[in-house]
């Protein structure tokens, strides 16, 4: 924290220059990479339980995480600049939505259902893809690489990586931030809301464009982080209430603290960082498990 603040505090260094530059050039990078990219996905997944009305909806739904899974394995097999990888990724997440959308188009319309199981059948498809990728890949050099990139991790943030991320996520985020007083209408019900002049249908591919968006940037950047988007949100619930005009910002300050956290404990848990997918399956699934029961005792509120 000293080198951090030493600028704006008088802090006498009692670090080396070598801790100075690994806080400035490692850490803090990872650490605002981790931020941004957990507010992301946790407002992404509040705004999708909203405006799909179901607490159980996140930002896989749309297949955008195992639509961007597979470009970035694709980019690893074929390249090895990650920059391309990030393209390959963010493209392929984008492809997934759109495919999403053709599917689920019905006479001009997009139903609920029809969108999650366009959402199912896009990341099936992904899916597939990926598992092919993975079984044509050199074993002894490729497919370490995709297998650990999937499982998530920001262990190779850099400036760079974090600029290219981040301005997509916060955009996107501003957008789904903008669009919490329609959300409060669409809670009220399709009907209702299109009697008080919301088109519900225009407003759900716009909300799964800007999410698609987020992750697509946040799974080409660091792999896939799965489950903030479906837990926090459900924590955030309970802390603030189901407005979401002070939902949807909680949502996002959670969100950026316990990715913060969950990332610490794989970088110093033990020698080896372990991938941040499989911590955050470990400590959700129960943490999920405790607010679905919770959610069949009360009833899930979004009104």
């Amino acid at each position: 924290m000293g080198v951090l603040f030493q600028r704006l505090l008088p802090i006498e260094p009692y670090w080396s220059a070598t801790d100075a530059r690994v806080v400035t050039l490692i850490r803090l990078p990872r650490i605002l990479l981790a931020l941004v990219s957990g507010a992301g996905l946790a407002l992404s997944g509040a705004v999708l339980q909203g405006i799909f009305r179901n607490p159980l909806v996140g930002p896989q739904v749309i297949g955008v995480s195992t639509g961007s899974g597979f470009g970035g394995a694709l980019a690893i097999l074929f390249f090895s600049s990650q920059f391309m990888m990030m393209g390959f990724a963010f493209v392929f997440g984008l492809i997934s939505v759109a495919i999403v959308f053709a599917l689920s188009r019905m006479h001009g319309r997009s139903p609920v259902l029809m969108v999650v199981l366009a959402g199912i059948i896009a990341g099936a498809l992904f899916n597939a893809l990926t598992s092919l990728i993975k079984y044509v890949a050199d074993p002894y050099d490729k497919l370490p690489a995709i297998v650990v990139w999937l499982m998530g991790s920001f262990a190779t943030t850099t400036y760079k990586t974090l600029a290219i991320a981040a301005v997509p996520i916060v955009l996107a985020g501003m957008f789904l931030y903008l669009v919490r007083f329609r959300l409060n209408i669409v809670s009220l019900g399709e009907e209702e809301a299109e009697a008080m002049g919301v088109n519900t249908d225009r407003l759900r591919w716009m909300i799964l464009t800007a999410v698609s968006v987020v992750t697509a940037a946040i799974v080409s950047a660091a792999g896939i982080v799965g489950w903030i988007g479906l837990v926090v949100p459900h924590i955030a619930r309970m802390i603030v209430g189901p407005d979401h005009r002070r939902l949807l910002p909680a949502a996002a300050v959670i969100g950026g603290i316990y990715t913060l956290w969950i990332d610490n404990i794989a970088r110093a848990a033990t020698p080896a960082e372990i991938p941040l997918g499989i911590i955050t399956a470990i400590i959700a699934v129960p943490v999920f498990g405790y607010l679905l029961k919770r959610t069949q005792a009360k009833g899930w509120k979004h009104d």
